[in-house]
């Protein structure tokens, strides 16, 4: 029997966690509930320096996107870059992803869900994994 392939996240807020779904986490200000998705020594909207960690919602609506046509060399373009918001609170720039880059099948609005996928594997097997949201039907 052979064990599932091991894997790391791309970033650090993206928690893969076996018997879980992959979900988002974020740096909560304790005093005005601002979120980060980097470390903070200090909340750039109130100033404490207190932070707790929050589980964040795998599903959200789309505010906002763009196609974005041209990019960095070895990325392949066009691609749509979209802005997330969370239920429960955060918004999160990321792709979007399973939908043709077209604005003509973008719901601005519509409902998305979180989901991850292998951007790549090392020598000794580790998948490095990203995550994106795709449309919900």
């Amino acid at each position: 029997m052979t064990s599932p392939p091991a894997q790391i996240p791309m970033v650090d807020y993206l928690v893969l966690e076996a018997g879980k779904p992959p979900h988002l986490k974020a740096n909560r200000c304790v005093e005005c509930n601002a979120l980060f998705f980097d470390r903070r020594n200090a909340c750039a909207r109130c100033g404490a320096r207190a932070f707790e960690s929050k589980d964040l919602e795998r599903t959200g609506f789309l505010r906002s996107f763009t196609i974005v046509h041209r990019a960095a060399p070895k990325v392949p373009a066009p691609y749509i870059s979209a802005v997330v918001d969370l239920d429960g609170g955060g918004v999160i720039k990321a792709n979007l992803v399973g939908v043709e880059p077209d604005p003509d099948f973008v719901k601005l609005g519509g409902r998305v869900r979180l989901t991850t996928f292998v951007v790549g594997t090392d020598d000794d097997g580790t998948d490095a994994v990203a995550f994106g949201f795709e449309q919900e039907q």
